[in-house]
C-alpha cells in the first residue's frame, strides 16, 4: 500500500476561535480584521455568503456590515495561537507523525493505519477536535500532500462529505481533478497559473498529464515534483523537524502616524524587546540587526523610507543590548517632517545561543545577562506579557496598533478568564 497523508484544516479558524468563547456569535456573520482594524482577514461562512471578500478594507464595506448586522472583531492573536496549540495537541493523541504546517493546518501520516477504515478514523479525529476544543475541522486523505490539499478542499466545500473526504478510495478521481482549476492547486501561484492557462493547462487533471520536459523547463524541479504529487507519487515528506529559523522580525503599522523621534524610539524599543523574546524561545542569538521605517505610500503626503543593517561584535540574545543596537540604528535613519506609518526590527545571522563566539574586547558580563533574561522571561511567562518591560518602550504608547474590537484574552490572561454563574 502506498503512503497515505491526511490534511486537517480548521474551518474559518479565527472566526471559529471567537465563536468558541462567545456562543452568541454562532449563526451570525462574523469577520475578523487585520492590525489597526484595516482589512478583512477571516470570515465565517455566513459572511462569505454576503459576498465579503478576503483582504477587502473595512471602510469599503462598512454599509454592508451594518445592513446585515455583521459581527466585526479585531484580530486576537494570543487567543488564536493558544487555540491552535490545543488543536495540535489533540491531533497528537491520534497520530505520532504530524507536521504542523500553519496555525490552522497539519499533515498527518496515516501509512501505519492500514487495518483501520480511514474515513471512519478521520471522522473520529474531527469529532474529538470539535468536542475538546470547539473548533470545526475538515480532513482530506490522499497519497501525497498536494492531493491531500485537494481532498481537503472537497471535504470543506461539499456538504454531503460531512467534513471528510478520502481521495485515495475515490472511484472518479480524474473527473474530480478535472473540476479543480489549476490556480487552486497547492503551489501554483498567480504567475504560474497565468502561464499554464496560456498553454491550455486549465485544470489539475491537465497539469497531472502535462509533459515532464515542458514542466521541468518552465517550472523547474519544484514544478515537476508538484506534477508527480498529482500523479500520486509522494515527493514532499512530512517535515517533523523544521529547519532552524533564518530570521526573526517584529514589525507593526502604527495606530496613528508617528511624528517624533521619541515615539519612534519607543516603538522600535518595544519591537526589539519582542523579537528578543522570540530569539530566546528558540534558543538562538543574533549577529545582524536591521531596522527600518516608512511612511504611508497610499497617502498624499511627503514620502520617505529607509533601512539600516549592521553586524554586532558578539552574537547576543540579551534584550538590553538589542534595544541599544536598534535605537542606534533608528536614530541614524530617522528624518524629521514625515508622518511615519510603520517601523520594524529584523534579526538575521542567527546562531545557537549555546555556541556564541566571544570577543577579546567584550566587556559585557554574559553570565549575569543570562540570569537576568531568564528571570525576565519567567516573570512575563507567569504573569503575562509586558509585566516587566524596559522603560525605553514607553508607558502611554499612543502609537500602538489599534484593536478597538478585540475580544478578551480568554485563555491566556487570568483577568480575562470566562466566569460561569450557576443558580
Amino acid at each position: 500500500m502506498s503512503s497515505l497523508i491526511a490534511l486537517l484544516d480548521c474551518n474559518n479558524f479565527y472566526a471559529s476561535c471567537e465563536r468558541v468563547m462567545d456562543p452568541k456569535l454562532h449563526g451570525k456573520p462574523v469577520v475578523v480584521l487585520s492590525n489597526n482594524d484595516g482589512c478583512v482577514v477571516a470570515r465565517s461562512n455566513e459572511a462569505k455568503a454576503l459576498g465579503i471578500g478576503m483582504g477587502v478594507p473595512e471602510f469599503q464595506i462598512r454599509s454592508l456590515l451594518r445592513a446585515h448586522d455583521v459581527q466585526v472583531l479585531s484580530s486576537n492573536y494570543a487567543l488564536y495561537g493558544d487555540m491552535s496549540q490545543r488543536v495540535m495537541e489533540t491531533l497528537e493523541q491520534f497520530c505520532p507523525d504530524l507536521e504542523v504546517y500553519s496555525i490552522d493546518e497539519a499533515f498527518l501520516s496515516l501509512s501505519g493505519f492500514t487495518s483501520r477504515n480511514l474515513s471512519e478514523y478521520a471522522h473520529r479525529i474531527r469529532a474529538t477536535v470539535k468536542r475538546w476544543t470547539g473548533i470545526p475541522v475538515s480532513v482530506g486523505i490522499a497519497e501525497t500532500k498536494t492531493l491531500a490539499k485537494i481532498a481537503n478542499r472537497v471535504a470543506k466545500r461539499t456538504p454531503d462529505t460531512d467534513g471528510v473526504f478520502d481521495l485515495f478510495t475515490c472511484s472518479d478521481r480524474e473527473a474530480l481533478l478535472n473540476r479543480i482549476p489549476v490556480n487552486d492547486v497547492w503551489g501554483i501561484g498567480p504567475n504560474y497559473a497565468r502561464f499554464l492557462q496560456q498553454h491550455g493547462i486549465l485544470t489539475a487533471l491537465q497539469l497531472r498529464h502535462a509533459n515532464d520536459q515542458f514542466i521541468r523547463k518552465h517550472m523547474g524541479v519544484v514544478g515537476l515534483r508538484l506534477v508527480m504529487e498529482l500523479r500520486g507519487v509522494s515527493c514532499l515528506a512530512l517535515d517533523q523537524c523544521p529547519a532552524p529559523k533564518q530570521g526573526i522580525t517584529c514589525s507593526r503599522a502604527f495606530g496613528k502616524p508617528v511624528t517624533t523621534l521619541t515615539e519612534m524610539e519607543e516603538a522600535v524599543s518595544s519591537y526589539a524587546a519582542r523579537a528578543a523574546e522570540k530569539l530566546r524561545a528558540e534558543k538562538l542569538a543574533v549577529t545582524t540587526v536591521t531596522v527600518f521605517l516608512k511612511t504611508n505610500e497610499f497617502k498624499d503626503t511627503p514620502q520617505y523610507s529607509n533601512t539600516l543593517t549592521f553586524t554586532l561584535p558578539v552574537a547576543t540574545d540579551t534584550t538590553t543590548e538589542l534595544i541599544r543596537a536598534a535605537l542606534r540604528g533608528i536614530q541614524r535613519i530617522y528624518r524629521e517632517g514625515y508622518l511615519y506609518k510603520k517601523a520594524g526590527v529584523m534579526f538575521t545571522g542567527l546562531v545557537s545561543a549555546n555556541q556564541i563566539q566571544g570577543d577579546l574586547f567584550d566587556s559585557q558580563d554574559r553570565a549575569r545577562s543570562k540570569r537576568l533574561m531568564v528571570a525576565l522571561d519567567a516573570i512575563n511567562d507567569r504573569f503575562g506579557a509586558d509585566t516587566l518591560r524596559y522603560a525605553s518602550s514607553g508607558l502611554v504608547k499612543s502609537w500602538r496598533t489599534r484593536f478597538h474590537r478585540r475580544s478578551p484574552a480568554y485563555t491566556t490572561d487570568w483577568k480575562d478568564l470566562p466566569i460561569v454563574f450557576t443558580s
